[in-house]
């Protein structure tokens, strides 16, 4: 074993922003049940509740925002049915994208 150690190279890192985050707009104060539904899909913020219909298959409720205004996109020709926690979760989703539709 070699006692002479050579100098560290030092790493420099850099921070790499994800495809089109100049054009993200900045985020709200975050609720943390949104933020756990909030991302980006092809550029556009969408939050993502899970809930079911009526006989049990798993769905979702999707919401966005969208030239200004919140959009509230429901299972195709379904019913969703949320349980307290995830209407909590979409209440939480439709008060951010609100504050995100208002800039």
């Amino acid at each position: 074993m070699n006692s002479i150690s050579a100098p560290r190279a030092q790493i420099h890192r850099r921070s790499f922003a994800p495809a089109g985050a100049a054009t993200r707009p900045a985020m709200p104060a975050a609720d943390p049940r949104a933020a756990q539904l909030r991302r980006y899909e092809g550029g556009q913020l969408v939050w993502r509740v899970q809930c079911g219909d009526l006989i049990n298959r798993d769905r979702c409720l999707t919401v966005l925002v969208q030239d200004g205004q919140v959009v509230l996109v429901g299972p195709p020709g379904e019913t969703a049915r949320l349980t307290a926690g995830q209407l909590g979760q979409l209440q939480a989703a439709l008060t951010e994208a609100a504050k995100l539709a208002e800039r």
